[in-house]
């Protein structure tokens, strides 16, 4: 089967990173749109749609934010295959219906991600596994009729509803990426930030690689909702 065409709405307010690592990830070929300078795809045909984190809030007033909102619920409506992760994942949930709050406090650095439920996006990962965490603010209300699929206690780190999946966490991170979101956090104190930046070691950083394969558990979900779709056209 070719590869998959995807829709890559990019909301990092054109970090070079998000691509680099996303590109890298996913064995897809990716249609970028910068969503952040409002730039959308003005149609749906695409096998899936991966949406991107952001230093944004996805409650914001802001139009740009608005109208990715708007398009991603259209997306699914269409029953586009849909990836969202950290803000993309908060993307997703408001589109769908759900609710994204502010936590209060900033979950960053790697954290210890617990499965709450059996499905293909996780297969080959265990049930507790690694990943690297930069986020102020959590889904506190899934959508209707989706389900947890991991949290810790920051709350909820994956759903799913039919087609739509979203994840808190960053899989695509590497070891560079994590250093730079890092030191950005100049709002957080000095010795938080070290320790963090102290923890990103080539052992954390491998025992994390184990959740990049829900890249891979991804796009052979969207080529069987595309043979699906084909087979029932026929």
């Amino acid at each position: 089967m070719n590869r998959p065409r995807l829709a890559f709405l990019d909301a990092s307010h054109g970090d070079d990173n998000t691509s680099r690592n996303f590109r890298r990830e996913l064995d897809a070929d990716l249609v970028e749109f910068d969503a952040t300078d409002d730039h959308l795809p003005s149609h749906f045909d695409f096998d899936g749609v991966v949406v991107t984190g952001s230093s944004s809030s996805v409650y914001w007033d802001d139009e740009w934010i608005a109208n990715l909102v708007s398009w991603v619920a259209d997306a699914d409506d269409r029953n586009l295959p849909i990836l969202g992760v950290c803000f993309g994942h908060q993307v997703l949930a408001a589109a769908l219906g759900g609710t994204v709050e502010d936590m209060d406090e900033f979950e960053l650095g790697y954290s210890e991600i617990t499965r709450t439920a059996d499905d293909d996006l996780f297969a080959g990962i265990d049930d507790r596994f690694t990943v690297f965490t930069s986020h102020g603010d959590v889904v506190t209300e899934l959508p209707p009729g989706a389900d947890l699929l991991a949290e810790n206690e920051y709350g909820v780190h994956a759903f799913r509803r039919d087609h739509a999946l979203g994840v808190q966490f960053h899989p695509e991170y590497d070891t560079t990426t994590a250093e730079t979101i890092a030191r950005e956090k100049d709002f957080l104190p000095d010795e938080r930030i070290q320790a963090v930046i102290d923890d990103i070691t080539p052992e954390n950083y491998d025992a994390a690689c184990e959740a990049k394969r829900l890249f891979d558990n991804f796009v052979a979900y969207v080529d069987r909702v595309q043979s699906e779709t084909v087979e029932s056209a026929a």
